[in-house]
């Protein structure tokens, strides 16, 4: 079953990753991706966040919590409205991450070589299809 198969390169490659950042940078990999999106856009609220991450609210906000108490993020109140909150990555948040990114990169790189350039390009424009297609079957059972 291809999800099956999905999974276990997720959790092969991603036991990798997570290794890393908990030994070498002590942050989660859920942090980590917390961080990737945040360097992405930083001024994201939560909410935001959380769905960009693929993440459930209380997950995101305990991570953000972290990654607070890290010194990684800070929280800043939007301007013009200081109930809503921004999340943004401090210097030691892009430091971290721009040390981290080449890191996560080349093992994606060295997962990749195991294909030509053209299945690369076949399969990022396959798996980007079925995310469309799982996005809208995940809208589908909310409806």
């Amino acid at each position: 079953m291809l999800l099956y198969q999905l999974w276990h390169v997720q959790a092969a490659v991603g036991r990798t990753v997570m290794r890393m950042c908990e030994t070498e940078y002590g942050i989660s990999r859920r942090e980590w991706r917390m961080l990737a999106q945040l360097a992405r856009d930083e001024g994201q609220t939560s909410s935001a966040l959380a769905e960009r991450a693929a993440l459930d609210r209380a997950q995101t906000s305990r991570a953000v919590g972290r990654l607070v108490e890290k010194g990684l993020v800070v929280r800043t109140p939007r301007p013009g409205n200081r109930r809503e909150v921004l999340l943004q990555l401090t210097a030691s948040g892009r430091a971290l991450y721009a040390a981290l990114l080449p890191r996560v990169a080349r093992i994606n790189r060295d997962l990749l070589s195991a294909l030509s350039e053209a299945e690369v390009a076949t399969l990022e424009d396959l798996l980007r299809r079925l995310r469309i297609q799982a996005e809208g079957m995940a809208g589908e059972l909310h409806a």
